[in-house]
């Protein structure tokens, strides 16, 4: 008996892309910095909280990037001439994605007390039912 592959098997059409992008997100490194939350706010909307302290607005970005919302950050080195006998709060690059799925749009992105907030809203797909006229070969 062959096992088929998910992208593969004959009831699902044009669905390659969908086994590549579980793959790509499976290999998205876990590093888990910064830390973040997502949560639904209804049935349509999800917020993406990211813990950025430190991190300035001119610091970060956001672009959506072939189905994939990128935030970046990246400070300035503000360290010299400075002597620190600890240094814990991490001031590294960082880059986080998250897959969107169609019809998933970034609405607005806030920044208070250290933690960015990303919206994004779901549109509902216009239901199209579609006639195919049969002509005779």
């Amino acid at each position: 008996m062959t096992k088929l592959a998910f992208g593969t098997h004959p009831f699902l059409l044009g669905f390659e892309q969908l086994e590549r992008l579980v793959e790509r997100t499976a290999k998205s490194g876990n590093e888990g910095y910064p830390p973040y939350n997502i949560e639904q706010s209804s049935t349509n909307t999800y917020r993406i909280t990211l813990a950025v302290a430190g991190f300035a607005m001119e610091d970060l970005s956001i672009t959506v990037e072939d189905n994939a919302l990128v935030i970046r950050g990246r400070q300035a080195d503000d360290s010299e001439g400075r002597v620190f006998l600890h240094r814990g709060i991490a001031a590294r690059q960082f880059q986080r994605s998250f897959v969107l799925a169609d019809g998933v749009d970034v609405g607005e992105a806030t920044l208070e007390n250290g933690l960015l907030h990303v919206d994004l809203n779901r549109c509902e797909p216009d239901r199209v039912i579609q006639t195919i006229n049969i002509r005779k070969g």
